[in-house]
């Protein structure tokens, strides 16, 4: 199960490069102290995409503290991060509760692709211990429930709603998952908190040339859909095999709809 995300982060972390908000990332790096030292927080850290894209953008000197449950992505994470000049504390830990301890004494809490797989609860929280903390926020790669592909095929639409639903299950983070909603109700618990907040786009847009990460995709989405309505299986099947032929006749584009968020103290 690991080494299949391993897989998947892999073949992601340039589509999430190009696809992340300039504006949103330029916006916390103006809220943080300059020169730092800076601390940062990185939740679910994964292989540390987020790491590798934002030391070279943030502050000097920094130390970050790395969280994640998996011992094979915190080992891969140490391994592709060596060559930055940075200090990186890394735990292997459970965010099912987000222990306030993290977040203290950091100047800013972020993570990417993260958001859409917890709950409002756990969104709520967050915010309160950066708000005590007194700590910038930068969300990146929000899923917010829309996509599209090119050239469509007539179950498009379904399909994607019938994601859209399985992304609300309950993920282990706090209860059912808020999913495309997430960006939204992120923004609302870190205004209440007194923020100010920011939100961008941060699509991908995926050609002929990302054929592994399309397939993926396209498996991935076909296999929520089908836990979702299993008495579609058949019709399921059938988009996802003309979906596959337009990725081998070299044609297939596919948009993917997400958001960055920034939220700073006045």
């Amino acid at each position: 199960m690991d080494d299949a995300l391993l897989q998947w982060l892999r073949l992601r972390e340039a589509a999430d490069a190009r696809a992340r908000a300039d504006t949103v990332t330029r916006r916390i790096v103006g809220a943080l102290p300059s020169p730092g030292p800076v601390r940062v927080l990185d939740l679910a850290t994964g292989a540390g995409s987020n790491v590798r894209y934002l030391a070279p953008r943030l502050p000097r000197p920094q130390h970050w503290l790395v969280v994640d449950r998996s011992a094979v992505l915190l080992a891969a994470m140490r391994e592709q991060t060596r060559q930055l000049d940075i200090e990186i504390d890394a735990r292997q830990m459970d965010l099912g509760s987000l222990d306030p301890a993290l977040v203290a004494g950091q100047h800013l809490v972020t993570a990417s692709a993260l958001l859409d797989l917890v709950s409002e609860p756990w969104l709520r929280s967050l915010a309160r211990h950066c708000r005590a903390a007194g700590a910038a926020a930068l969300f990146t790669i929000t899923y917010n429930g829309r996509s599209s592909c090119d050239p469509a095929e007539p179950e498009d639409g379904w399909v994607r709603d019938l994601l859209n639903r399985h992304q609300t299950r309950d993920k282990g983070l706090g209860g059912p998952a808020e999913g495309p909603g997430a960006g939204v109700c992120a923004e609302r618990c870190f205004v209440h908190e007194g923020y100010r907040v920011e939100r961008a786009p941060s699509d991908w847009r995926l050609g002929p040339d990302e054929a592994a990460m399309q397939r993926l995709l396209i498996d991935g989405w076909a296999d929520a859909a089908s836990e979702m309505a299993p008495e579609r299986a058949s019709a399921i099947a059938g988009w996802r095999a003309r979906r596959l032929a337009h990725l081998d006749a070299g044609r297939s584009h596919i948009t993917v709809n997400h958001d960055d968020l920034a939220a700073w103290l006045p």
